[in-house]
């Protein structure tokens, strides 16, 4: 009986060059299976232009596990570990689930089947390689960037008022026009952002590469040293090669600021008198404390129609009752969904949503929380364990007396090239051949410490998750206080549906029934 053979490759850029490889990789493939009397071809799964550090937006990756899970698959075979994956616990992990599923891997180049007794442990040793070389290759490029961005070279994309091509910036006419309209009306006319904002959108002139202008777009474009001829990189900078994560750089890594390096679009002294306007203008660290996060849930309640953020409205109602509630702020500043007169669509459909709705929303997931609590701890925990069992059995005591018994016969051959038993040619070759296994097993002893090390620093990370799970649960009756420290994101849908998202929990949808007014409110929720 045949067996179902599908193979997978990856290019990590999208160049000429590299899609060609990926070509050849692909027919060299196909040819291979269709080699063999007893494999039929299922697919050659691909992609390209995709790091192998993680499988999230692998595409093609994702589709074979799926179909091997489907039973269209018996085995899967790749170039070697650094095209499967290039993280130590994706690769034992996805190997494994590929295993439960009686599917095998077979990474030609380093000569290893899963299947085989000894497969894990050969691919831990190669994938905590691959992982490593894939951190080297990480400080590399960052190094050899940071020293391109110090001769000049512009990392980034066009923006409005400038054409990025190769490294250099050249002024857009067009978009040039409105960004010096932007800081006239700015300075010139002493108009606030919101107005800025507000009077291009009537106008009919469209942002660059945003959806609609907004206050915090006129900022940015009002804050962006570029206009004035300098250039400041790496505003943001990547801690963790593994998920290629970015995050604004505050300080933990030092930028590079050039002065003069291309041609201005709005001179110095009207920049200097933005930038004075913009201080004069900017909250006060004690005005930043005592008006961020006026409530509870600021910041955290998105709409799930057109993913605005939601805003405070409160009124007073007949008998001095304060009515207290949250729309959307496309809403509140348009009105429904409609098309302006220069057809830009503008507004949102969604419904206002009573505060009191919000608080008790949380609640209910809470005690939701409350009733599954042991099974959530315990479900934690056998995440844990499954984590520490990742950890191949590898006895580190025995390796080391390996490499002492390389040493010794690494002794006993100098001594014998020194009595003149052994040439000095045979000396050398056989002296590499121990250090080359030396060496190798060296690299076993390494790759294992560094996986334990890795292994127990996540699960140090969710057992803090267990206590932060244990601390957030024993909450009783939620006050804003409380609904404040627990809540992440709440997204409301049109249809009276909300999206309630702990920390540490995962999302939980409700659709909501109120009734009364006032102190006779009263709100019934129901899991969906």
């Amino acid at each position: 009986m045949s067996v179902k053979v599908a193979a997978y490759c990856r290019v990590s850029t999208d160049t000429e060059e590299q899609l060609g490889s990926l070509e050849s990789q692909k027919q060299y493939f196909a040819e291979y299976i269709e080699k063999a009397e007893d494999w039929d071809l299922v697919e050659v799964y691909y992609d390209e232009g995709v790091s192998g550090t993680s499988t999230r937006h692998r595409e093609g990756f994702q589709r074979m596990m799926d179909d091997a899970e489907a039973g269209k698959i018996q085995l899967i075979i790749t170039k070697e570990v650094s095209r499967f994956a290039r993280n130590t616990v994706d690769t034992l992990s996805y190997t494994r689930q590929l295993r439960g599923m009686g599917v095998g891997v077979l990474f030609i180049n380093d000569n290893i089947n899963t299947l085989e007794p000894d497969g894990e442990l050969r691919l831990t040793i190669m994938a905590s390689m691959a992982q490593e070389e894939s951190r080297k290759t990480s400080e590399r490029v960052k190094w050899g960037q940071k020293r391109r961005m110090e001769q000049g070279v512009v990392f980034g994309r066009s923006l409005l008022g400038y054409d990025v091509q190769g490294g250099r910036m050249a002024i857009n006419p067009e978009g040039a026009e409105i960004v010096r309209l932007i800081f006239h009306k700015y300075v010139n006319e002493n108009k606030g952002t919101h107005v800025i904002a507000r009077e291009l959108l009537e106008a009919g002139i469209r942002p660059c590469r945003v959806k609609e202008w907004s206050n915090t777009v006129i900022l940015r474009v009002l804050r962006n040293e570029k206009y004035v001829g300098d250039l400041c990189q790496k505003k943001t900078y990547t801690p963790d090669y593994l998920t290629h994560s970015r995050k604004y750089n505050r300080g933990a890594e030092e930028k590079v600021y050039l002065k003069d390096h291309h041609e201005p679009i709005i001179d110095r002294d009207l920049w200097n008198r933005a930038q004075a306007i913009l201080a004069g203008r900017t909250l006060t660290d004690e005005q930043r404390s005592r008006h961020s996060c006026r409530y509870w849930c600021s910041g955290r309640i998105v709409c799930g129609e057109c993913g605005e953020r939601f805003v405070s409205r409160t009124k007073k109602l007949s008998g001095g009752i304060t009515y207290k509630a949250w729309r959307c702020a496309a809403m509140a500043k348009y009105g429904t969904k409609k098309q302006n007169i220069h057809g830009v669509e503008v507004g949102c459909v969604n419904q206002s949503v009573n505060e009191q709705v919000l608080l008790e929303s949380v609640g209910y997931v809470l005690r939701l929380m409350q009733i599954s609590r042991k099974e959530l701890i315990e479900e934690m925990k056998t995440e844990i364990d499954a984590v520490l069992h990742t950890i191949p059995q590898v006895d580190a005591a025995a390796l080391a007396v390996d490499v002492r018994r390389m040493e010794g016969k690494k002794q006993t051959l100098l001594d014998r090239f020194l009595e003149g038993i052994v040439s000095e040619a045979d000396y050398k070759r056989q002296n590499a051949l121990y250090d080359e296994q030396i060496t190798e097993i060296q690299r076993k002893i390494d790759a294992h410490q560094q996986l334990q090390t890795e292994l127990h620093y996540q699960a140090r990370k969710m057992e803090k998750c267990i206590e932060c799970v244990k601390k957030m649960l024993d909450f009783e009756t939620p006050d804003e206080h409380i609904c404040g420290e627990v809540t992440e994101r709440i997204t409301v849908h049109y249809g009276h549906i909300l999206e309630v998202k702990l920390r540490y929990i995962p999302a939980v949808r409700l659709k909501y029934r109120t009734s009364g007014r006032g102190s006779h409110y009263i709100t019934e929720f129901e899991r969906i």
